[in-house]
């Protein structure tokens, strides 16, 4: 058996992977797709969380249960599930609120324990969700697609609150597009992404969103056009080009991963005379479910965010060189 494991601060292999028998309260899964995604260089370069090296990074993955480990009561061998990645402790105050995903303790599988860029993963059974004959590479993007859904739920989207008439996501890579399709999911009528790529604002209109030249004259001139933007580059140029094109009275949602150190300026007389909700958003919170739901219900669209589906021994080189196509959006590990 074979797994990716970062051995220390930018070195990431591929070499034999055992992990053994599953503990107490575990089980063994034959991983059969994991996404990466940007956080797993993150973690290759600790830049992320309390990472611990050696590690198997993944944290976006779905597979077969093919061992219980004692006390394992409600799953089966053969069971087909998603895995939930966020380790919190339980007790602090945040726990103690149900903001687990703001865990003052916060682990998870493939940043501070072994995750799903392996053939076998050892997991905690509470961490499991069924998903039954959904191919495992829909399944695997629950995990970003639980991301999504805690930051429309911080932004007050869904759940019974107001739907907006019209959405800007700011970003046309995978999670900007899982994001923006979400929305629609949602009930928003119209929905823009903006980027400065061409090649995956055509993707976009693909998939039934419109799109917009990010920075452009005709996107900057449309001061208070969208009662709900969001960004999802991490850029915090883009950030900050957010809040003149909020409507009064409407959400900009930092979703997107700036750099620790990168600050933006905005007028808090604005926010205040304009009543603005300026919402944070961080990980998921225990919404795999809700994930799963959207991803039942959905017509095949978010499947396509999938450009790549390759063998673990072809994966290395997206971890240790930047992918410079465009038209890459969601890379995966999927076994034969």
């Amino acid at each position: 058996m074979q797994a990716i494991r970062f051995t220390g601060k930018g070195q990431a292999e591929l070499a034999a992977f055992d992990p053994g028998p599953p503990a107490e309260g575990h089980v063994r899964l034959r991983v059969r797709a994991a996404g990466l995604c940007h956080t797993d260089i993150d973690v290759l370069h600790a830049r992320y969380g309390d990472g611990a090296f050696p590690v198997v990074p993944g944290h976006e993955y779905a597979g077969e249960i093919e061992a219980l480990g004692p006390g394992v009561s409600g799953f089966e061998v053969g069971d087909r599930v998603a895995v939930d990645p966020n380790l919190p402790c339980g007790t602090c105050p945040a726990c103690a609120r149900g903001l687990t995903n703001l865990c003052r303790n916060l682990k998870a599988y493939g940043v501070s324990h072994n995750g799903g860029f392996a053939e076998v993963s050892l997991v905690h059974a509470d961490h499991l969700h069924p998903i039954g004959a959904m191919p495992y590479t829909t399944a695997a993007l629950a995990e970003p697609l639980a991301c999504v859904v805690n930051g429309m739920r911080s932004a007050g989207i869904g759940a019974g609150a107001r739907t907006p008439d019209h959405a800007l996501v700011f970003g046309a890579g995978p999670i900007g597009l899982l994001l923006a399709l979400s929305l629609k999911s949602q009930g928003v009528a119209r929905v823009t992404v903006a980027d400065i790529n061409e090649s995956r604002l055509a993707f976009a209109a693909e998939l039934g969103l419109e799109g917009a030249v990010s920075g452009s004259q005709a996107l900057m001139g449309q001061k208070k056009g969208f009662d709900f933007v969001a960004d999802a580059t991490g850029i915090a140029s883009v950030v900050e080009s957010m809040i003149p094109l909020v409507d009064d009275g409407g959400t900009a949602l930092f979703f997107g991963v700036c750099a620790p150190d990168a600050r933006i300026a905005i007028s808090p007389f604005e926010v205040f005379r304009r009543q603005l909700k300026l919402v944070g958003s961080h990980s998921l919170n225990r919404n795999i479910p809700d994930a799963l739901a959207i991803l039942r219900a959905d017509d095949g669209t978010m499947a396509r965010l999938v450009s790549h589906q390759l063998p673990l021994q072809d994966m290395l080189p997206f971890f240790l060189h930047k992918p410079g196509d465009p038209a890459t959006m969601k890379v995966q590990y999927v076994a034969a």
